[in-house]
């Protein structure tokens, strides 16, 4: 049995949009974190609740929560 290591997944602090690099591809910023909570896929922010009260006006994958 071969052992696999769990990706880190990090989110952005400022707009909290799911990272695949070192730093938000939204608002440029390196203030990440691993710590957070809820998953949210926002296909068309413009006719979604969740995206209005959440700020969100770019389609993509947030954290509901990030501490």
């Amino acid at each position: 049995m071969v052992a696999r290591s769990k990706k880190v997944v990090k989110v952005c602090r400022e707009c909290h949009r799911v990272v695949e690099g070192e730093a938000c591809v939204i608002c440029s910023t390196a203030n990440l974190s691993e710590d957070w909570a809820g998953y949210v896929v926002i296909i068309d922010p413009e006719h979604s609740e969740i995206a209005k009260k959440m700020n969100i006006t770019m389609a993509g994958r947030y954290a509901l929560k990030v501490r």
